[in-house]
């Protein structure tokens, strides 16, 4: 059984089969969109019944049909759904060579290439987004690892006292927007902070913290006893896409020596536009930035970038001693990575990444930033000119949200049961979020191929579900 795992002619059977079938999906899906579905959907329990009743034969021409046939179908121009980008083949085949090679690289004899072309990537990305050559950084499996990794690098270096070694002893605390990702709350009580350590400032009509309120919270907060280490922008929120003022809070921060970090998981690849790039304008005043490559920067997940101002500060967090790894824990070696990161046994996520960039450049990175945050402009602005829709602010990015406002019934009701059509028949796919209380359909265009065309027809087929629903 060994050996034929192991067989080189079946993988390079099997493979090719494989890569034909791939190859024949991407192209139905560039040339006959409307012959596929963008998803078909199942209940958990109708899956887990297909999959645990599967017979585990030597077809896998089957096996790898069956589930291109039943996953959600990212290259098609009318998947608009979740933020995760629509993968370049070519970061595909890297992610395929680096799985079967298998090397980790928390240390430097385990991934001799991956360490070093992760090491670029992250010195490119701190230039791009204007830092000095005094900044670095590292990747790591995603932005909700990205900003607790950040984030405890604050502590240890704002912190009155040294977390690490004694543990929380001060009542400790962040200011951030109540429209934040969740994962930044999250981090938060990870580190043992509680429901008091996240102090939410409210936002404005367009989702943007209210930097006017910052020295309000923070000397309330002061008062109550706790010690505030540091200030959080999003660029941009996950659920608006609405991009903080990032100027405003690094002169907050630089007024009461606080941390500053982005949460620019998303929208911080607006440093690859010279479009869009003022839109981040002030990221390289942050202490720290994260940013993920997985979301519009065509490289499969995970893999997020976390750059410091100052790359000593990278290198303090998780100090401890691993001789059976490293001969002195005290120097500062960029190619031993698990001395800065959380994972000891990192995935060469870098090796997908500097495939794509350094073959296409920045060229194509910006080609992608233009098309698909000017798409999320021009869907906007058909919506706003539509009289059946509404926008509950003007789009930043390629995330728009909008909803259905020609019915009598309760609007978040008829929303939401749109959305579970669309859902349902599998035409488009795209999410839902609640906005102050109210239900919002919302799109991700992260997909380069749809076109000013789709985003119509999407709007005359939600009109057409509406319609449908009332005739009933």
């Amino acid at each position: 059984m060994i050996k034929d795992a192991f067989n080189p002619e079946s993988f390079r059977a099997t493979g090719h089969e494989l890569i034909d079938m791939l190859a024949d999906y991407l192209t139905q899906l560039q040339q006959n969109p409307s012959d596929v579905l963008v998803s078909k959907t199942q209940s958990p329990d109708e899956q887990l019944n297909k999959w645990q009743n599967f017979v585990g034969d030597q077809d896998w021409g089957n096996y790898f049909k069956e589930y291109l046939e039943d996953s959600i179908h990212l290259h098609h121009a009318k998947y608009m759904g979740h933020q995760i980008t629509v993968p370049a083949p070519i970061s595909s085949l890297a992610a395929l060579m680096s799985d079967l090679l298998n090397n980790g690289m928390g240390v430097y004899e385990m991934g001799q290439p991956s360490v070093v072309m992760e090491h670029l990537v992250a010195q490119r990305l701190a230039k791009k987004m204007g830092f000095d050559a005094q900044a670095g950084g590292f990747l790591t499996s995603g932005g909700t690892l990205a900003n607790l990794t950040a984030l405890l690098a604050a502590r240890r270096k704002k912190a009155s006292q040294d977390v690490w070694k004694t543990g929380n002893h001060q009542p400790m605390a962040l200011l951030v927007s109540e429209q934040a990702h969740y994962c930044v709350e999250r981090a938060v009580r990870i580190m043992g902070w509680g429901d008091a350590g996240v102090i939410k400032v409210p936002v404005d009509e367009n989702f943007r913290l209210r930097t006017d309120l910052l020295e309000t919270y923070y000397q309330q907060a002061k008062a109550e006893g706790k010690e505030v280490i540091a200030a959080v922008g999003s660029a941009c929120s996950t659920a608006t896409g609405a991009y903080d003022d990032l100027e405003a809070l690094a002169d907050f921060c630089q007024k009461h020596d606080l941390w500053f970090h982005v949460d620019g998981a998303h929208g911080a690849s607006a440093v690859f536009s010279n479009k869009f790039n003022a839109k981040v304008k002030g990221i390289n005043r942050a202490d720290s930035v994260i940013m993920d490559f997985h979301k519009t920067l065509l490289v499969p997940a995970l893999a997020t970038g976390v750059i410091f101002k100052d790359v000593n500060d990278s290198y303090n967090t998780f100090a401890q001693n691993a001789h059976y790894l490293w001969s002195n824990d005290e120097d500062k070696e960029w190619f031993n990575l698990a001395k800065r990161t959380f994972e000891t046994t990192k995935f060469p996520m870098g090796f997908k990444i500097f495939t794509v960039w350094n073959h296409y450049g920045d060229e194509l990175l910006e080609e992608m930033i233009d098309t698909i945050f000017g798409l999320g402009e021009q869907f906007g602005e058909m919506v706003a000119q539509h009289p059946q829709f509404e926008l509950p602010m003007v789009p930043e990015c390629n995330i728009v949200c909008f909803r259905y406002i020609d019915s009598s019934e309760d609007l978040n009701a008829v929303n939401r049961r749109i959305r579970q059509a669309i859902l349902e028949e599998g035409k488009f796919y795209l999410v839902q979020t609640l906005l102050s209380g109210d239900t919002y359909l919302r799109v991700t265009l992260a997909n380069p191929a749809t076109t000013i065309q789709d985003l119509e027809e999407l709007l005359e087929y939600i009109t057409q579900i509406a319609k449908a629903e009332v005739s009933v």
